[in-house]
């Protein structure tokens, strides 16, 4: 498959892997079902509404057992931020850090199923389904940080100032089981809960500027991405024991 099919869809790709249904999202053939409100969805482009708000059509039931992998984002320094800025710039650089995550994101087939101010969660293997997703999530968290990197020299080269101390993004990435579904009984879209998606905040939580934190459990998954890594331990809130990490460090 080409780089342009892959990541320009003409059917929803979920809907394609989880049901086998070909659901036109792009070109004329999907006129008709945008009439009825099926459209691209906002998790990823390639996937559609039915995806993202109707789970339990989708997987006839309301939540599943999966293994995915799990990706948090968060801008540092953005606190002290805050405080120097006018709520114009500050809402500019939100709104480029959240737009270069999902374009990372989206090139590797996950999806941003959360996005909390200066943060945001995505999930990978679902419901695009990815043999290789602790490899994709860390690819994209790799591309997440040189992204925003660039984004951060091109706002200072326009004189906004960004040189808060430690100013940067801090990603988590982890593998393992979680519960995909529907959750509440006020929203029909999906999302992940679980040890696993826990384990990934605090992971994120303990990044630096620069920094991408791989759990042992998806640096099994793809070795060749963390060669080289230094690996520490961290003591996380909620979790008994030392919990050891890939550090990846972008420069």
């Amino acid at each position: 498959m080409t780089l342009t099919a892959r990541h320009d869809a003409r059917i929803c790709r979920g809907c394609w892997d989880q049901m086998h249904m070909p659901i036109p999202i792009r070109g004329p053939l999907a006129l008709p079902f945008q009439a009825f409100g099926i459209t691209r969805s906002k998790m990823n482009p390639n996937i559609c509404t039915i995806c993202e708000r109707a789970f339990t059509f989708v997987k006839k039931q309301r939540h599943i057992s999966a293994t995915a992998s799990i990706m948090f984002a968060d801008i540092r320094g953005y606190t002290l931020l805050s405080e120097r800025l006018d709520p114009l710039a500050l809402s500019e650089i939100v709104s480029i850090f959240q737009d270069e995550c999902a374009k990372a994101i989206w090139e590797h087939d996950g999806i941003v199923n959360k996005q909390m101010g200066d943060g945001l969660m995505a999930i990978f293997n679902f419901p695009i389904k990815n043999d290789r997703h602790a490899a994709a999530a860390i690819q994209a968290a790799i591309e997440v940080q040189r992204r925003c990197g660039e984004a951060l020299e091109k706002l200072a080269a326009r004189g906004i100032d960004t040189a808060a101390e430690a100013l940067g993004v801090g990603v988590g990435v982890h593998t393992g089981q979680v519960e995909i579904g529907e959750f509440s009984t006020f929203r029909s879209d999906f999302t992940a809960i679980g040890g696993a998606v826990n384990l990934t905040a605090r992971l994120e939580s303990q990044a630096a500027a620069g920094e991408i934190l791989v759990s042992a459990e998806a640096a099994a998954q793809a070795p060749e991405l963390v060669a080289g890594a230094t690996i520490r331990e961290f003591s996380l809130k909620g979790i008994n024991q030392a919990v050891p990490a890939h550090v990846m460090t972008m420069h």
